[in-house]
């Protein structure tokens, strides 16, 4: 298919086309489509996954960088081409109703063979963005999959991993070698799915804000690090004690549900940054 478009792979776009279909009924299996799922799509690359999807779905809407693959795209998915909703672009760029636009329904899950070096930030910004996606099923590299799943005080464990808890939690994990794509990477990778949770608090957005003044500076304790953020230590240790958190303890150490009483009690306690 490359050779008849006459494409070459670009390294800078993260290029790396899975082709095994064994991989991609395994992604299928987790991501359990139905015929009236509206699946978003990032980087289709030349449709190994999106052609198996199609058949399945209502429609697919799938957003590619690369400017010389949408004929490769169309010839792939020539048979239900009617479902695929092509957009241009760059992925962090589009807007949740650009997508329900070109679908014409808002987004219910993300499936996808994410480009790496924007996959995090696709996940974390779909599940705060787009509340109709009910499950992700990406492939992300290995060690980004760590983070997702990582348990508390364990290495792995950051901000990031937090802030996905409050929308989401892991329920399906299998690993993926480097020889399972075109051409082969130089890291490992894995596919992972999130179903989307009740959110344990009535502001995500500002517990993640909390969570990144914890986190800031990873090495200090969590009542230091968000003093250097511009919080009121005394302030603060009221916050901690009504929370029930130790002001010694690192981010590291905390759960979800640890962050969503602190910024309760922040609230409670009339707590903001200091400008």
């Amino acid at each position: 298919m490359l050779k008849r478009h006459g494409f070459s792979l670009k390294h800078r776009l993260g290029q790396n086309f899975l082709i095994n279909d064994t991989v991609i009924g395994r992604i299928l299996d987790l991501a359990e489509l139905q015929p009236s799922d509206v699946v978003f799509e990032v980087g289709p690359g030349i449709g190994t996954l999106t052609v198996a999807m199609l058949p399945q779905v209502r429609r697919v809407v799938a957003v590619e960088a690369d400017r010389t693959l949408p004929p490769v795209l169309a010839d792939t998915c020539a048979q239900d081409g009617e479902k695929l909703a092509l957009i241009q672009g760059d992925a962090l760029r589009v807007t949740p109703e650009e997508l329900e636009h070109a679908a014409g329904a808002k987004p219910t899950k993300l499936v996808s063979n994410l480009p790496y070096n924007v996959a995090a930030t696709v996940i974390l910004g779909t599940l705060q963005h787009m509340p109709s996606v009910e499950r992700a099923v990406v492939m992300v590299q290995a060690e980004v999959a760590n983070r997702i799943a990582a348990c508390p005080g364990t290495k792995e464990y950051g901000a990031y991993t937090a802030k996905l808890a409050l929308y989401g939690e892991v329920t399906g994990r299998f690993e993926v070698g480097p020889g399972n794509f075109m051409p082969p990477p130089h890291v490992d990778s894995a596919v992972v799915r999130i179903d989307r949770i009740a959110s344990p608090c009535e502001d995500p957005i500002a517990v993640a804000q909390v969570i990144d003044a914890a986190f800031a500076q990873r090495r200090k304790t969590i009542r230091n690090s968000m003093g250097a953020q511009g919080y009121d230590k005394q302030q603060l240790d009221e916050a901690f004690a009504a929370a029930g958190i130790d002001p010694r303890s690192r981010a590291e150490k905390l759960c979800v549900q640890d962050f969503v009483r602190l910024h309760e009690s922040l609230v409670q306690e009339g707590v903001v940054p200091a400008p």
